[in-house]
């Protein structure tokens, strides 16, 4: 838990404290960010959001236009970037190539001021604790991602941060190797007992990784929580999108929510006032013909916008009463003779919904 060392004026002692204000040009990054001792914050939103320039912020590479920056209760925001308690994974990892992976994670110790053999002893635990003892006298050309990004890793951890930052530290692999490295990655980071600021624009990486998310759009939070809340309340179109949901606006009435811009959707919960309404595309069902035995309480008559491979299923883009997606399988989208301008009908059960207030 974090503890406050002065009440009155609600200054963590230990973790972050930020408040991000900068302008750059016609753009303003105006974001709160605080985080205990060993928990994990993603920060996730569209490009141009400015979750790179947070993260910049935080590491002292772009400066403050106002705002605040504590870490364990000390002001960062005149401290040079070199001197902040701080490591940082870049996305490129950005190894020295001319050095070998020891003497890549022995740098930062030595810029700390430990010396040579102090700091290759360092850098040899942390590689063997990233399971790359092996490969200390390989330079990165002859790492493979995977291991470079471990190294890159350790490299920040070797200075024993109280503030951690990874800018996408998993772009830059394949599918193959993503899987294993971000499980990897993972028990690394639950072993960190500072804090860590993610920045990835990967959902699924954000909910293996991170403790909190934190969706950032035009420079502002727009939702935070933990990653199975924000999965099931989104609360704007990009979020949906990116956990895979349609989600609605409207005003609820009992069971029935009436969509500001649409029709009504009837749900299971019970609701009065402003809501939001969501569901799974694999909630829908399609039909070339209106369904005379269908048990769905919503139903609307639509037309197939487009049609593209979504893993193994075929995901409809849908227009017409209702603009939704529809997740359905190859099988099902050859029988129903699905092509864009096809019309058809969307059924959606009352129970696959889920109402919320706005």
């Amino acid at each position: 838990m974090t503890d406050l060392d002065d009440t009155t004026t609600g200054v963590l002692a230990e973790g972050l404290d930020a408040r991000l204000v900068v302008q750059r040009g016609t753009f303003r990054l105006d974001i709160t960010l605080t985080a205990a001792p060993g928990e994990v914050v993603a920060l996730l939103g569209p490009n141009g959001a400015g979750k790179t320039t947070a993260l910049r912020a935080l590491a002292g590479l772009t400066p403050l236009t106002s705002g605040h920056l504590r870490l364990d209760g000390t002001p960062l925001d005149a401290t040079p970037p070199e001197s902040r308690p701080v490591g940082v994974v870049f996305q490129d990892y950005l190894l020295f190539p001319h050095l070998t992976a020891l003497d890549n994670v022995a740098f930062g110790p030595r810029c700390r001021g430990a010396g040579k053999a102090e700091a290759r002893a360092q850098a040899a635990d942390w590689l063997d604790r990233m399971g790359l003892a092996d490969h200390a006298g390989a330079k990165p050309r002859r790492l493979s991602g995977g291991q470079a990004q471990r190294v890159a890793v350790a490299r920040a951890l070797a200075t024993r941060p109280r503030l951690l930052l990874l800018d996408e530290p998993l772009a830059a692999l394949d599918a193959r190797t993503r899987l294993e490295v971000r499980a990897q990655l993972r028990r690394h980071l639950a072993e960190f007992e500072a804090v860590a600021v993610l920045v990835t624009h990967d959902p699924l990486d954000a909910m293996v990784l991170a403790d909190r998310l934190v969706v950032i759009e035009h420079g502002h939070v727009v939702q935070e929580g933990t990653p199975s809340h924000i999965a099931r309340h989104p609360r704007t179109d990009y979020i949906a999108r990116l956990v895979g949901l349609n989600l609605y606006r409207g005003r609820a009435e009992g069971h029935t929510v009436r969509l500001d811009a649409g029709p009504a959707i009837t749900t299971t919960e019970e609701l009065s006032g402003p809501a939001f309404v969501a569901f799974p595309p694999g909630a829908v069902t399609l039909y070339r013909e209106r369904p005379s035995g269908s048990s769905a309480r919503n139903l609307w008559r639509c037309e197939v916008a487009g049609l593209e491979t979504h893993g193994d299923q075929i995901r409809a883009d849908l227009t017409g009463a209702l603009a939704l997606t529809a997740d359905l399988t190859t099988v099902a989208a050859a029988e129903l003779d699905l092509h864009p301008g096809a019309p058809v009908w969307a059924a959606v059960k009352a129970t696959q919904t889920h109402a919320y207030p706005a």
